[in-house]
């Protein structure tokens, strides 16, 4: 017996820069609180992932649910939740906040 496993929508961080400028997005950080602080993508909200679950209901449903991580890895976990939960426009963002910054995009950093 087979299972079929849903494939997790990832956009690249070209993809996410335009979303954010355009304002169609937020941008959900799903890393710890330290990493967060450390340097983040300008706008993204924390909501470290063993967070989300509890917090699911502060997320906004219209628009895309975008979530971003360090390199990918947690986000698609998040994202794989979010789907499960109705977030149908849910993607991750490949390569997490190591790819925007390598990207040479700014980084917000400090407590917000």
């Amino acid at each position: 017996m087979s299972q079929t496993r849903r494939v997790i929508p990832e956009i690249t961080v070209d993809e996410l820069a335009d979303l954010l400028q355009s304002g169609g997005a937020s941008l959900i950080d799903v890393r710890e609180e330290w990493e967060f602080h450390r340097g983040r993508v300008p706008g993204a909200v924390s909501i470290p992932l063993r967070q989300l679950p509890a917090r699911i209901a502060d997320l906004p449903r219209d628009g895309r649910c975008l979530v971003i991580c360090e390199h990918g890895n947690r986000s698609l976990a998040a994202t794989e939740f979010l789907l499960g939960n109705g977030f149908e426009s849910a993607a991750s963002v490949a390569g997490g906040t190591t790819a925007w910054a390598r990207s040479a995009r700014p980084l917000e950093r400090g407590r917000v």
